[in-house]
């Protein structure tokens, strides 16, 4: 995987590309080097990812996606920031990016996105290969979508990838019964998991078992976070929303090797709490 880093700070370019190699997450294959980014430059490179700062100086990260879209729409776009506000995180994934990495850098929150983008990359050119052999036309998200059910997804999206899930299977489905939910007004306590299941799948158990997997990997992922930086803004956010904090604490502690218990997954919370955050956006 080939990443370019367009950022204003030598030092954050520096720390990004020693994460990158130190932990084989792809090859750096350029960087703006704290100058003005040059749009020709980064497709000359042929980058499948940019990690690119929001808040730069005479163009900033939500334009250059922009630009780098009318040319090549395939390019993960990732973008970094301190931003915290949602109506400027909003603008940045309208004007294209996939996922959002805040600062102060977090190894961990860094690893997961790059290791889930790298997955995304390779399960999109797997398909691209069976609609290739089979000749089956892809569907353009008009076909399969309506605007409102576009946007509400968008919202769970963000917020699912914030907590690095994005490239977990579970994502989808969870995002499938969230919008089961909220069309058919029904509240998360009238429901069990195993409806919620099989109201979306004829193969309700397996569903299940890849939503757990994949809120168990979230639980994983926040808990990280809050070992690195307890005011991380990401784990603040979402460690007693999304989950039981008790719960993150045991994972944590697990972490540490301070416990021999993961942290207790439980669908309906992480559901109910993915919804309400959703709907704060």
């Amino acid at each position: 995987m080939r990443i370019y880093i367009v950022e204003d700070d030598i030092s954050v370019i520096n720390i990004l590309e020693d994460i990158v190699e130190n932990y084989d997450l792809g090859e750096i294959c350029g960087d703006c080097g704290g100058d003005v980014p040059d749009v020709s430059e980064i497709l000359r490179c042929q980058p499948d990812v940019v990690l690119v700062d929001f808040l730069m100086p005479v163009m900033d990260g939500a334009e250059l996606v922009s630009q780098l879209r009318k040319v090549n729409n395939s390019i993960k776009c990732i973008m970094i920031s301190q931003v915290s506000s949602k109506d400027l995180i909003a603008k940045a994934y309208t004007a294209g990016i996939n996922f959002f990495i805040s600062k102060p850098i977090n190894l961990i929150e860094v690893q997961t996105i790059l290791k889930n983008v790298a997955q995304q990359i390779e399960n999109e050119k797997m398909l691209s290969t069976i609609r290739n052999m089979f000749s089956v036309p892809a569907q353009t998200e008009a076909q399969t979508v309506t605007p409102a059910e576009s946007e509400y997804s968008k919202k769970l999206r963000i917020i699912l990838n914030r907590v690095g899930m994005s490239g977990e299977k579970g994502s989808e489905d969870i995002i499938k019964i969230c919008m089961h939910l909220r069309d058919n007004y029904i509240s998360v306590s009238d429901i069990s998991v195993g409806q919620m299941c099989e109201s979306i799948s004829d193969s309700p158990k397996s569903m299940e078992q890849r939503i757990r997997r994949a809120i168990a990997s979230g639980m994983n992922n926040i808990a990280h976070m809050g070992i690195e930086d307890f005011m991380n803004d990401t784990f603040m956010a979402f460690s007693a929303t999304l989950f039981s904090f008790e719960d993150v604490r045991t994972e944590m502690d697990f972490i540490r090797g301070k416990s021999r218990y993961n942290g207790k997954v439980s669908i309906k919370k992480f559901i109910d709490g993915l919804m309400l955050e959703a709907d704060r956006y």
